[in-house]
C-alpha cells in the first residue's frame, strides 16, 4: 500500500470513526508530510494530530487508527537481539515475568513495547479452525504475565531496606501502575495490528474505536460513559452558558429611548441624527421539563435532566417532572449543589413515577395535566424527553395539545434513531403532529438544541 492509499484510507477511518476532518484539514496534514522524517513515526503522528485532531476527547481513537494504518512493526520482521538477557521465545513463563517487572520498575517505553510485540507473538495466538487465519487476544498474554500481580517482587527489588509506605514507596507504585497500563496498551495495539494483517485494516478499524463521548448514543452508553458524561455537565454547561450569553446579547437593541432622542437632537438643530434605544429587556422563559424515566432511556433523561439544571441560570424558573405510567415533579432532587449521585439515588426511591412498571405516556400526560398543570403557562418553554413507545396505550393527544396551547414554546427530544419511529409500538408520528419532535441521540445533539431553546 502507498503512502498516499494509507493517507487517503486514514483521513476516511477517522470520519467513519466520528472524528471530524474537513478537506482542507486532510491537505493540511498531507502538506505536512512534506517537511517531516517520514522515517520518524511519532514526528508522522505528532503532524498528523496537529493538523487533523481538534479536541482531546478525539485523541484516543486517533491513536488507535494511527497505529493501524501506520504500525510500527510488520509481522515477520522481528529480529531477536542480542543484548537480550534472556531469550523471549523459549524463556520459561516465571523468567518472563521477573524481566517483565524489570521492565515495569525502570523500563523505556521502546523496551515495553518490543516486549509486548514478543509477548503477543508467543502467547496472543489461538487456534482457529480456518485455513491461513489466526485468532489474537489480549486476555491470554495478560493472563499468562499477570503483571498487575508483580507490586510485591518489584518494590522488594527497588526499595531494597527502606521505609515501607512512605514517599518512596508511592513513586514507585505509581510509576509501576503507569507502566502497567502502558504494557496494556501494547499488547492491545499488537493484537490490533495482527488482526489487521489477517482481516484488513478497514474491518478492525470499524470496531476497535468508540466514538467520542459527545457522539454516543444515549441509548446505547455503558455505565462508564456515564460517569464520564456525569463529570462533564459543568463544563458543559459553562461552555453553552458563555455561549448563550454571547449570542443573546450580539445585535439586539431594546425600544426607542424618544426623551434621550429628542435631547440629543438639540445638537444638530432638531434633526434627529443620531437615536438612543432603551436597554434591552432580557427574555428569561421559564422551563418546563416532563421526562421518561423508564429504564429503556434512563440515561439519556438523567444526563439532560443534569444539564438542564446546570443552565438553569438561563432561565427564569426550571421545574421538572418525571413518569414512567403515572408521573411525580422531581425538581426537589437538583437544588444547586446536589451531588449527581445521590440525586440519580434518590429519585430513582423516592420519586412516585411508577404504578406498574410499563410506560404509559397517554396516562401520564392526563396526571401531569390534572395535578401540575398550572406550571404551563404563556411564559413556559416545555420540553418533553422520550422514546414515544407507549406500550399500545392511548396516547392522550387531546391533553398533549392543551399543553402545547397553553405554553410558549413546545418541544420533544427523542433520543431513538428517525428510522426507528412510528415502528413497535412508537407513535412518534402521532405526537410529532402535535409538538415539533427532535431527534436527540448522543451529547452533540443535544447541546445543539440547549442553544437554540435558550
Amino acid at each position: 500500500m502507498s503512502l498516499l492509499d494509507r493517507h487517503v484510507g486514514f483521513v476516511q477511518a477517522l470520519r467513519e470513526a466520528g472524528i471530524p476532518v474537513s478537506v482542507a484539514e486532510g491537505l493540511d496534514a498531507a502538506q505536512a508530510l512534506r517537511v517531516i522524517r517520514l522515517s520518524d513515526r511519532e514526528s508522522l503522528r505528532a503532524a498528523y494530530a496537529a493538523t487533523l485532531v481538534k479536541k482531546p476527547a478525539y485523541r484516543p481513537g486517533f491513536d488507535v487508527l494511527f497505529d493501524l494504518w501506520f504500525p510500527a512493526s510488520t509481522s515477520g520482521m522481528h529480529v531477536p537481539r542480542a543484548d537480550r538477557p534472556l531469550n523471549l521465545e523459549t524463556a520459561p513463563v516465571e523468567e518472563l515475568r521477573d524481566h517483565l517487572a524489570r521492565l515495569l520498575a525502570g523500563g523505556t517505553d521502546q523496551e515495553l513495547r518490543e516486549f509486548a510485540q514478543a509477548m503477543v507473538g508467543r502467547f496472543g495466538r489461538q487456534p482457529t479452525t480456518s485455513p491461513g487465519r489466526q485468532n489474537w487476544f489480549s486476555y491470554s498474554v495478560m493472563r499468562a504475565l499477570s503483571p498487575e500481580t508483580l507490586m510485591a517482587r518489584i518494590l522488594q527489588n527497588v526499595l531494597q531496606g527502606q521505609e515501607r509506605g512512605g514517599l518512596a514507596e508511592k513513586n514507585v507504585r505509581r510509576r509501576v501502575y503507569d507502566s502497567t497500563r502502558r504494557f496494556e496498551d501494547a499488547v492491545a495495539t499488537d493484537v490490533r495490528r495482527r488482526i489487521a494483517e489477517d482481516s484488513g485494516i478497514e474491518r478492525i478499524a470499524r470496531s476497535a474505536v468508540r466514538p467520542p463521548l459527545d457522539q454516543i448514543d444515549f441509548l446505547r452508553i455503558t455505565k462508564a460513559d456515564l460517569a464520564r458524561l456525569r463529570r462533564e455537565v459543568h463544563p458543559l454547561a459553562r461552555r453553552l452558558a458563555t455561549r448563550l450569553t454571547i449570542k443573546q446579547r450580539k445585535g439586539r437593541r431594546g425600544r426607542l429611548d424618544f426623551r434621550r432622542t429628542m435631547r440629543a437632537s438639540l445638537q444638530s438643530g432638531g434633526v434627529p441624527l443620531t437615536t438612543h434605544f432603551r436597554p434591552p429587556r432580557p427574555h428569561r422563559p421559564e422551563l418546563v421539563i416532563l421526562c421518561d424515566t423508564s429504564d429503556s432511556v434512563s440515561s439519556f433523561a438523567h444526563f439532560t435532566l443534569l444539564l438542564t439544571y446546570a443552565l438553569r441560570e438561563q432561565f427564569s424558573k426550571v421545574r421538572a417532572f418525571g413518569f414512567v405510567d403515572t408521573v411525580d415533579e422531581i425538581t426537589r432532587f437538583f437544588v444547586p449543589g446536589a451531588d449527581v449521585v445521590e440525586a440519580m439515588t434518590r429519585l430513582a426511591n423516592e420519586a412516585d413515577m411508577v404504578r406498574f412498571g410499563r410506560t404509559n405516556y397517554g396516562h401520564s400526560l392526563e396526571r401531569f395535566a390534572d395535578k401540575y398543570g398550572e406550571a404551563v403557562g404563556p411564559r413556559t418553554s416545555l420540553l418533553i424527553l422520550g422514546d414515544a413507545r407507549s406500550n399500545y396505550q392511548p396516547p392522550a393527544l387531546d391533553v398533549l395539545g392543551s399543553l402545547v396551547a397553553r405554553a410558549r414554546h413546545a418541544y420533544w427530544l427523542n433520543p431513538e434513531p428517525k428510522a426507528q419511529w412510528d415502528t413497535g409500538d412508537s407513535i412518534a408520528g402521532e405526537y410529532g403532529t402535535v409538538v415539533p419532535m427532535h431527534e436527540c441521540r448522543n451529547v452533540a445533539q443535544l447541546t445543539a438544541f440547549i442553544e437554540t431553546l435558550a
